[in-house]
This record gives C-alpha cells, structure tokens and sequence, in this order.
C-alpha cells in the first residue's frame, strides 16, 4: 500500500491532538493581566507540548517522503505512535494545572519518552520493510538525536521528583534539540524530489 494514506489519517490525528490540548486552556476569569497569570503554567506547558506535537509532525511529513511504500507492521507501529501522541493533551493538562507536582511533570516526560520510543518502532519497523541499503536506513545513519532524547527523558521524569524546574527545562531542551530537522532526512527528500 502507499504511504499517502498512512500520511493524510495521521495529518487528521495529529490535527485532533492539537485540537483538544488548545481546547483545554480555558480563558482567565479575570479581564486582566494578572488573570492571564494564573494560567500561564498551562500556557506554558500548551506551548512546549504544541512545539513537540509539531515536531514529531514535521518530522514524520519528511520521513515519509522517503517511504513510498507501508506495510501492516508499519500501519501497527504507525498507530502506537498516533496512540502515545494522543496522551500528551492529557499529561500536557495535568502537568499545566500542577507544575510544581512531581507526578504530572513524570507522567508527561514518560508521555515523551513512550512516543520517542514509539517513533523508534515505527523507524525500525520501516528499514526492517526497506532493507538496511534503503535510502531512509543511510539518511538515519547513527541516529545521535534519537537515541540521546530517551536518556534525556528518563533523567527529566527522576528529576522531577527532586525539581520539577530542572525536569521541565530539560524537556524544553530536548525539544529546542529537535526543532531543526535532521539534515540528512532534510538531504534525502530534496533528493527525490
């Protein structure tokens, strides 16, 4: 089968996760600045989780350049993906409504660290389909980023429990990591292009 198809359903889900964390920011009861204050620990957690959500996003719009073809274990491993992505609203809204408790900023980090490692199912499911000389396998390469992000979250959820400061912010760098995209994957659809 295409991969058009596998791309167009997770644009749809990823659209819905969108959707639902900006749905959950209510507005300050107050029509001041100090009102929009006391929501900020939710903005702020809805900007960090739009920024990962958009990410994984773009990143997935450009792997699948690279993918002409899926097959069912890349459909399954596909949707573990889109069904981790889909709990970050809920740990993105428990962490914004308790930022200074370990347990919501742990539970968002394993939310982080479950969809990293669920992209790295699908990535393995997909070379295991294409063969290692495929151009997707030489455009990951030793994949630096992706393996160094789940040791970064394993250290964010331990560290939540000492400061949940030091947890979010390591968070926020693993994100600021992954903002730019891999040049390799970048290199490779401007190839086949």
């Amino acid at each position: 089968m295409g991969s058009e198809r596998l791309t167009a359903f997770t644009d749809g889900v990823i659209a819905v996760i969108i959707t639902i964390m900006v749905l959950d920011i209510r507005a300050p009861e107050s029509a001041s600045l100090s009102g929009l204050l006391l929501i900020g620990p939710k903005l702020l957690a809805y900007v960090l989780s739009f920024v990962y959500v958009a990410i994984y996003w773009n990143n997935h719009h450009h792997f699948f350049k690279l993918v002409p073809h899926v097959t069912g274990a890349v459909l399954w491993a596909n949707l573990n993906l889109l069904f981790w992505l889909s709990l970050i609203p809920f740990a993105t809204g428990w962490m914004g409504e308790h930022p200074a408790a370990a347990a919501p900023t742990a539970v968002y980090g394993l939310s982080l660290l479950m969809s990293a490692i669920a992209w790295y199912i699908m990535q393995t499911a997909i070379i295991a389909a294409q063969g290692e000389g495929s151009r997707i396998a030489g455009a990951i390469g030793r994949d630096v980023k992706g393996k160094l992000a789940p040791v970064l979250y394993l250290a964010g959820i331990g560290l939540a429990f000492v400061s949940t400061g030091l947890s979010q912010a390591l968070y926020a760098v693993v994100a600021v990591m992954w903002l730019v995209p891999d040049r390799r994957i970048e290199a490779a659809v401007a190839q086949e292009d």
